[in-house]
């Protein structure tokens, strides 16, 4: 069983079942380790899985916590702080996002070249831990570009585009109005969504390379006349699962060592 995994993955609302991918699994269950938040989040099934994927000694977070379930931001880091101390040599981070930008349709997998922090607060507030990282990170690339042209030439090969978008995060649990979109879509988002900026921030402030993929569940606000539910979002996470999978199958050994 594999106990130093290279590359560490964090999944979405809907895309949980990508987990199942991996080979020689152990699942370990939130609620089993000490102090790590448990998901509530419906979508989220609240696991860690070690495993091997494409031959890669791979770390799966099935599930992650968010602001709005009442944890603070530096509990929502602690996965990413712990695959981190394991010894991951990038991070692979999904989510489910509401489409701001036109251009794309539902179902659509958009890269993430940047983040609009959003909600309110930050995970490296507070005493700064030297061992782990600056007191002042650069975030001038949170998101590896090399990795997203990784990420794009794994998805030409597999017949579709990954365009790349800036992903707003606000703190959900209500979605936005469509006033709110406007503003977002005034201010340079592409994306929405209420997860992400956090374990990125995290991330680099370890300096680990991120790469982030967002599925694009359901249209904003105001983008078409349709309401938005929580049920869309998942049933949109599961059509897209199979190329999903493939995606990160071609990418992830390729992260190890790019």
């Amino acid at each position: 069983m594999v106990h130093r995994p290279a590359v560490g993955v964090i999944l979405g609302s809907g895309l949980g079942a990508f987990a199942d991918a991996l080979e020689s699994r152990l699942e370990i269950p939130y609620c089993d380790i000490p102090h790590w938040p448990k998901s509530t989040a419906v979508g989220h099934a609240g696991k860690l899985v070690f495993g091997e994927l494409s031959g890669v000694p791979t770390v799966v977070m099935s599930g992650r916590s968010h602001l709005y379930e009442g944890y603070t931001p530096q509990q929502i880091v602690i996965g990413v702080r712990a695959m981190a101390s394991l010894g991951i040599q990038a991070l692979v981070v999904t989510n489910a996002a509401g489409g701001i930008n036109l251009e794309y349709a539902r179902g659509a997998l958009v890269l993430i070249s940047d983040h609009i922090n959003l909600q309110g607060t930050n995970p490296l507030i507070g005493p700064n831990d030297d061992s782990l990282g600056p007191r002042f990170p650069d975030m001038t690339e949170a998101y590896s570009a090399r990795f997203r042209g990784i990420a794009q030439q794994v998805a030409a090969g597999l017949g579709f585009s990954l365009p790349a978008g800036v992903y707003a995060a606000l703190s959900g649990p209500n979605y936005e109005t469509p006033a709110e979109i406007r503003y977002l879509r005034a201010i340079g988002a592409d994306l929405v969504g209420m997860s992400t900026v956090a374990e990125v921030i995290a991330a680099n402030h370890m300096s680990v390379p991120v790469l982030a993929i967002s599925c694009v569940t359901n249209m904003a606000a105001g983008v078409t006349s349709e309401k938005i539910n929580h049920e869309e979002v998942l049933e949109t996470g599961r059509q897209v699962h199979g190329r999903f999978v493939e995606l990160l199958k071609g990418v992830v050994p390729k992260l190890v060592g790019a």
